[in-house]
């Protein structure tokens, strides 16, 4: 939990994360990032120099099988507010549109769901569960796929509804994101989507895998050259 809590306050620092008095919406698919993002937020609340409260919002897709009562109890431990908003993002386009390529219009419709429950709720910053890994494929996936050199920002401003997203998690690494939730025990929410492992992020996770045992330093490099180029909001000030 130290050094977790250690890389986030890094990274919340070094891109000017959270101001003194923010309410902080944390977007919980129930996935083990934002479960790991969540926890880790609510232990940091006591320590942090800049005083913030947090409530935990979930989008329930409306696949069967997805149970997310065990993280409502996880919240209720950490005495953090939770709201679980009911869909039909799921069987609109596996039952209905019966989409061929699905995981792009799913994830418009999800951050629509989203942004909708964070301004009905009257929120200004929502954090988000990317980490390291996430970034790093995200680069080359707009790279491959795109031929663009991009990638989400630290902190983004929405400035259609006011609200500002940041991802404190960028400096902890996948692995160590499972390690936690493994050794915390989070109850982690099994993912019914049916295209969940089949999707062109996996194909670039695979494809860094396979580089990476040429190139042992190779996402530390790609991270590196993201900050330092800097991509727009990547450059981190000097102290």
């Amino acid at each position: 939990m130290q050094r977790m809590m250690g890389l986030m306050r890094r990274c919340i620092d070094d891109y000017h994360m959270i101001d003194a008095g923010d309410t902080i919406a944390v977007g919980v698919s129930g996935g083990k990032d934002s479960l790991t993002l969540l926890v880790t937020l609510a232990a940091l609340r006591r320590y942090y120099p800049k005083p913030f409260t947090l409530e935990a919002l979930t989008v329930d897709m409306g696949l069967d099988g997805m149970d997310f009562s065990p993280v409502a109890a996880l919240c209720e431990k950490l005495e953090v507010p939770y709201v679980c908003k009911r869909t039909e993002i799921g069987p609109i386009i596996f039952d209905y549109r019966k989409e061929k390529n699905p995981c792009s219009m799913c994830a418009k419709m999800r951050r629509g769901a989203l942004n909708e429950l964070i301004v009905s709720r009257g929120y200004k910053k929502i954090a988000l569960g990317h980490h390291y890994d996430d970034a790093v494929e995200t680069f080359l996936m707009s790279l491959l796929y795109e031929g663009r050199i991009s990638c989400f920002e630290p902190v983004t401003y929405l400035s259609r509804t006011g609200v500002t997203q940041i991802r404190p998690m960028l400096y902890v690494g996948e692995k160590a994101v499972e390690n936690f939730a493994a050794r915390e025990n989070l109850p982690v929410v099994h993912n019914t989507c049916p295209a969940d492992k089949h999707t062109k992020r996996e194909e670039v996770k695979t494809l860094i895998a396979q580089l990476q045992q040429q190139y042992p330093d190779l996402k530390t490099k790609i991270f590196g050259a993201m900050q330092r180029l800097p991509l727009p909001q990547w450059g981190v000030e000097e102290p």
